[in-house]
């Protein structure tokens, strides 16, 4: 089998992240699927190592053709950007947020020159970021900044329910607003499409009712009336297997039971509760629309409990799968 190369960027060094990546090194049947390439710096990954109390050999590479690709080794990059002595665990610092930043960076470059496959995303730190003067507040922004690319899809994935995003980091007030016939229709068209690339090509996308059991025909509400339900008709019209607005009480447990390929969440907590309420773990992030595929845990940083050790792999481990799953499907359709 041609395992797809998934580029592994460390994430904030003070936080979890190191501790995620090593741990999750040291599943075997991850070797099976992929070729994992930490993309990072060589003492961090040490330190790490010595946090979770593991034994890894580090290969370093120049480049992802270089790597072994075996259990009990990891391959890696080596930016050599942190220094170690001044990095203060679980703080927010500038060298923190830099490095944060230029493993990002490097691994975009490696997926833009399709060394590697996909890119599977460790946390990384908000304040961290601006205190290291980058103008980025986050991975998508990141991303989309590097490759140019406007207005990327958030897909969440658990277990057999996916949850697309009609909006994100904005305030629920505002996310009403956003809310309009237009925006919903080109979602819908925008969705099923990302679904194509990740080769899923039959099943019916719905999409969730904004107000309980959809306004019942405007009585508390009228925001499925007058946007939600003509732009599903309209998207209808054209071809597209869409249905809804289905109460979001109902229509992600109708999703993971196999009725709908995918559901259209349209505010951030809608969509956030159903995933993480059914596996908080396993809740994996795909970013679709990029020129690569891009996954990522669902958590942050943990400055709490950075350097204890005590951090779960199994979300990060969980990632590095799923991009391993749609890496062929999503390059195959660029």
């Amino acid at each position: 089998m041609n395992r797809p190369c998934i580029a592994i960027p460390l994430g904030d060094p003070a936080g979890i992240g190191p501790e995620i990546v090593v741990k999750a090194l040291t599943d075997k049947e991850l070797y099976d699927i992929c070729r994992p390439l930490v993309i990072g710096d060589r003492e961090v990954v040490r330190q790490a190592m010595d946090f979770c109390g593991l034994k890894l050999e580090i290969h370093g590479i120049d480049e992802p053709q270089e790597g072994l690709y075996k259990p009990g080794t990891i391959d890696l990059i080596d930016l050599a950007n942190v220094d170690i002595g001044r990095l203060q665990m679980g703080r927010v610092q500038a060298m923190g947020g830099r490095a944060a930043y230029e493993f990002i960076e490097k691994s975009v470059q490696l997926a833009l020159d399709q060394k590697v496959d996909a890119i599977a995303t460790t946390p990384i730190n908000k304040e961290s970021l601006k205190t290291a003067g980058v103008e980025y507040i986050g991975h998508t922004e990141i991303l989309a900044g590097l490759t140019g690319t406007q207005d990327p899809l958030t897909l969440f994935e658990v277990k057999n329910l996916r949850v697309f995003f009609l909006t994100r980091h904005v305030s629920l007030r505002k996310a009403c607003d956003l809310i309009t016939r237009e925006r919903v229709l080109d979602y819908i068209k925008r969705c099923t499409d990302a679904l194509r690339r990740l080769g899923i090509t039959r099943g019916t996308l719905a999409v969730a009712g904004l107000n309980p059991h959809c306004g019942e025909h405007g009585l508390f509400g009228d925001e499925e009336v007058r946007h939600i339900v003509p732009a599903i008709e309209e998207a209808r019209r054209l071809g597209y297997d869409v249905a809804g607005p289905i109460g979001a009480d109902s229509v992600f447990h109708l999703a993971l039971t196999g009725r709908f390929s995918a559901v259209l969440s349209l505010y951030h907590d809608q969509g956030h509760i159903a995933t993480k309420t059914l596996d908080f773990e396993r809740t994996i992030a795909l970013t679709v629309g990029l020129p690569f595929l891009r996954t990522s845990v669902d958590h942050g940083t943990a400055f709490d409990i950075a350097g204890t050790g005590k951090a779960s792999a199994v979300s990060m481990a969980e990632a590095v799968r799923v991009a391993a799953k749609y890496a062929p499907h999503y390059n195959r359709s660029i």
